[in-house]
């Protein structure tokens, strides 16, 4: 939840089109490289290439090759407490017609940190983050139920945050 870190996913699912194009083949040292920098993403590439049996140039080649894929983004990862967003919750969505133009509109506010077309009893999963009660009021009240197509919401209000990894596509 804070710190730097390393989020590796495909650019198909980064786009919001997962399934519809072909992933790029990680071998074993890129994966291994991608291990090293979700243990720390500031970690020097020289550290890196001496756990992984590459130079620090091959190490620096292959990094950038895996940004430039969408495979992976090196971030820093805040905790939103330290920054005054003391109110996390997540929100499943009812959409009546078609999902895109509410999940477009969800993806604009700034508040959604993470939107997702699901199947079951939501057609849409959003997490948002806000500064209170008040300010989640006003984003799923005044916003988000009032978008055409929006049917029905349920939140679900974070109490205590107890596990939180990057650690996709390494385990």
């Amino acid at each position: 939840m804070h710190g730097e870190g390393v989020a590796s996913r495909s650019a198909d699912s980064r786009n919001g089109s997962a399934g519809k194009a072909q992933s790029p083949a990680i071998d074993a040292v890129s994966l291994a490289i991608i291990e090293q920098l979700q243990e720390d993403g500031r970690r020097p590439y020289a550290a890196i290439g001496k756990a992984v049996g590459l130079s620090e140039a091959a190490v620096r080649q292959r990094v950038q090759k895996l940004l430039d894929q969408g495979v992976m983004q090196i971030v820093a990862v805040t905790d939103p407490l330290t920054v005054g967003l003391r109110r996390q919750a997540m929100v499943g969505v009812r959409v009546e017609g078609d999902l895109d133009p509410v999940a477009d509109a969800l993806t604009a506010m700034a508040e959604c940190e993470y939107v997702v077309m699901t199947a079951g009893s939501f057609d849409l999963m959003v997490e948002i983050v806000c500064e209170d009660d008040d300010h989640l009021l006003e984003v799923i009240n005044k916003r988000i139920r009032a978008l055409p197509g929006v049917r029905s919401t349920e939140s679900f209000v974070y109490l205590k945050l107890k596990k939180q990894t990057y650690m996709w596509g390494t385990r």
